[in-house]
């Protein structure tokens, strides 16, 4: 069990000390805050790149020949 818990060297006795020391600067209060926080920043940052994948409206006209000059 212990080898599906490492993860690059780290183990579970390294996992919980650093829960601990988290707990201990921002207390129980503030880390749903920043979990929070985090999950809209990776969410963003997943619609940005969404964003980039898919081409814009004009883009699939001008390449489709349906400029709208033409």
């Amino acid at each position: 069990m212990n080898q599906l818990l490492l993860i690059g060297g780290i183990g579970v006795q390294e996992i919980l000390l650093i829960a601990l020391i988290i707990l201990l600067l921002f207390g129980g209060k503030k880390i749903p805050e920043l979990m929070k926080g985090i999950g809209k920043g990776v969410k963003s940052f997943k619609d940005g790149m969404n964003e980039v994948e898919k081409p814009t409206e004009p883009e699939v006209k001008e390449k489709n020949g349906e400029a709208e000059g033409k």
